[in-house]
């Protein structure tokens, strides 16, 4: 089974720089061009299974990537984005101390108190991934989002503090990952130009 990981397209909110959590915030042209190229860049893959977080922006860009149309895409709500509570749509400069060193040093620092926890992410990635192992698929193409990706890369991966945060996905690129019983390998990335 091969996994084509990828984070949604541009939205509002990304191109001014705004925390972006579980608002429902649509693509924008951008973003849906972004979707359009990394459907070019991968070629002609046929989905067994596209999954998607339920937020609009995700299942735009499931739908997109993956050539089917809304009604078949798999929404499961283990891959919605992070909670960030109060810091959603605050600009990234402007989060104050504690969510800044948070969200730049998660492995030593921790959430503030309305933040969702690595553990909180950690523990919904993995049940997401060990139960996708379960499945007879090919290929399945997963879209949610740049905080949650990072949870799931980190089983992809085998990380030891089981997040690979760095680098930032960035809207539209593809992480392929192959599964080799009992683990994941990384294959490739496509890179969205963004």
């Amino acid at each position: 089974m091969k996994i084509w990981l990828t984070r949604h397209g541009q939205t509002d909110l990304n191109k001014k720089r705004l925390m972006q959590g579980r608002i429902d915030q649509p693509l924008n042209d951008t973003g849906r061009s972004q979707a359009e190229k990394a459907r070019q860049d991968i070629g002609d893959v046929k989905f067994d299974a596209v999954y998607s977080s339920p937020l609009s922006r995700a299942r735009e860009t499931a739908s997109i990537i993956g050539n089917i149309p809304m009604d078949q895409i798999i929404v499961d709500p283990r891959l919605i984005e992070v909670d960030f509570g109060i810091y959603d749509t605050k600009a990234f400069d402007s989060l104050g101390l504690r969510m800044w060193a948070f969200w730049t040093l998660p492995e030593i620092i921790p959430n503030p108190k309305s933040v969702e926890s690595i553990k909180s992410m950690v523990a919904r990635s993995e049940s997401f991934l060990k139960d996708l192992e379960k499945k007879d698929y090919e290929n399945v193409l997963v879209v949610c989002h740049g905080g949650i990706i990072r949870a799931l890369a980190g089983y992809l991966e085998n990380k030891k503090n089981k997040i690979k945060w760095r680098p930032r996905p960035r809207n539209c690129e593809v992480r392929v990952y192959e599964f080799e019983n009992p683990k994941w390998n990384f294959v490739k990335c496509f890179e969205n130009d963004n």
